[in-house]
Order: structure tokens, then sequence, then C-alpha cells
């Protein structure tokens, strides 16, 4: 398994010859509707849109996880699957194949990459997004990612899982409290599934912030506190922090193959 992170949410994952671009912004600056005073954020260096994308997962239809003007520079037949907020965005942009998943539903790329659905982050009163568990059906190695800290208890059934990719830390905003919820949420997001990697999202990067509301966020806790504190419990597992546009090698113990039949 390889990945790359593109700062903030985004990744390349590379798994079971698949190739993954999840919650892509790679191109022009990130704003939450045509207000910069209020925050926008911008890619110090440049990034190329990855190259023989297979599909993109998008988690949520907000713009940091489906970004319009990132998303107008691929080609409309790149398969997209996504929250059905997310897939929403997909369609109105003109995405030939867009794959709508709800909680608990299933995509299934070339038969040996599959990807299921669990609740994720709470971004309105009644709206729930999606987390994703990815499975090589091959050799049985588990990624599950979420970005707001928000992991449904339904995920201890699939334990153990190779990856995690989540928030280690806390953001928290006056009179709202943590928004982005690492710390002990992410400490028992661990102890359930029992990870060989852990790794940070929705991080800073090589990224410059402006406007209002980027002055109100205060992070709570380091990743080094996290690590410390993950040792504790679970030893074995490492903690790697991805710097912005490296491609890592994730070293995983290695799995019998699982035979699938039909």
């Amino acid at each position: 398994m390889n990945l790359t992170w593109f700062d903030s949410n985004s990744w390349l994952i590379e798994m079971a010859g698949a190739r993954v671009l999840l919650d892509p912004w790679l191109v022009g600056d990130l704003m939450f509707g045509n207000t910069p005073w209020f925050f926008k954020a911008t890619h110090r260096q440049p990034i190329a849109i990855p190259d023989n994308i297979s599909f993109v997962l998008l988690s949520q239809g907000l713009p940091d996880h489906a970004h319009v003007e990132t998303l107008r520079q691929l080609d409309r037949s790149i398969p997209v699957v996504g929250s059905p907020n997310a897939a929403k965005v997909a369609q109105s942009l003109g995405f030939q194949s867009v794959t709508a998943l709800a909680h608990t539903e299933t995509f299934t790329w070339n038969q040996v990459l599959e990807v299921q659905a669990f609740p994720g982050s709470l971004v309105g009163p009644n709206l729930v997004e999606n987390a994703y568990l990815l499975t090589d059906l091959q050799t049985a190695t588990k990624l599950y990612y979420e970005p707001h800290g928000n992991h449904s208890p339904t995920l201890k059934a699939a334990a153990p899982v190779d990856v995690v990719i989540a928030p280690l830390v806390n953001l928290k905003l006056p009179l709202v409290g943590n928004f982005i919820q690492g710390g002990d949420r992410a400490l028992e997001l661990m102890q359930w599934l029992q990870p060989q990697v852990v790794l940070p999202t929705t991080t800073d990067g090589d990224i410059e912030y402006e406007g209002f509301l980027n002055k109100l966020i205060a992070a709570e806790g380091t990743l080094e506190e996290f690590g410390d504190r993950l040792h504790q419990i679970l030893p074995t597992t490492q903690v790697l922090a991805p710097k912005s546009n490296q491609r890592i090698n994730i070293p995983l113990k290695t799995k019998p193959s699982v035979l699938q039949t039909t």
C-alpha cells in the first residue's frame, strides 16, 4: 500500500492495484461560498493532479471534500463514489458514472477492492456524512478513513483494520468546542480497530490560511503527545506523519491471500 497526502483531507490511496483519489482539493483556493474574508486556504506549492485515477472517493458534499474547482479538472469518465450529498455535486458537474453510497452500502472496484460506507461526520442537524472502510479482497488488507473524528461503534465488527487515517488532535472553536475530534476520541478508535499504522488527516500541511474563522481555530494537543499516549495502549502501532505531496510506502505485516468464491 502507498499513500500520498495532498494537505488537508486530500489523499491518493494505492491499494489492490487501484489508485483512489480521496476528497481532492488540489487546485485553486478553498472557500465556503464566495467569502474569502471568512475563510480562505491556498496551497503554497502547486499540486499536480495524479494520473491513472481508478475512481474518486468523496466522503462529504462540502467544499473541503468535494472541491468543485478540482473536480472540474478531472476527466468526466472517471467513476465517482461518494456520500449522497457528494454524489449530487459530482452529478451536477457531468460525471458519467456516479455511485451514491448510503451507510452500510458497498462499492466494488474490479472485484478486488471493496469500499463500505459507515456513518461519519455530523455536518448539520440531521445530516451524517460518510466514513469509509476500504478492503483489498485478495489480501484482506483494510484501510479506514474519517476526517472529523466521528466514528461509528459499528466499526468494531471490522477489526482489525491495518491502516487508519483520522484526526489525532482536536481543533476547537469558541462556544462550539471541538469540531475536529482527535485525542481521546482517536485513542478510542485505535482500541476498536487495533491498526498497524495510523496517519493524521485534517492537518495544515503546506497551506496558507486567511480569514476571520482561521483566527478563532485553536489546536488542542500535538501529534507527539498522541503518539506517546497511543504507545501506552498499543505499543506496536506506528504513527506516521506524512509530508505534503510525498508518496509513502506503508509498512504492513503481510497476510495470507483470501480466496474469493462465487
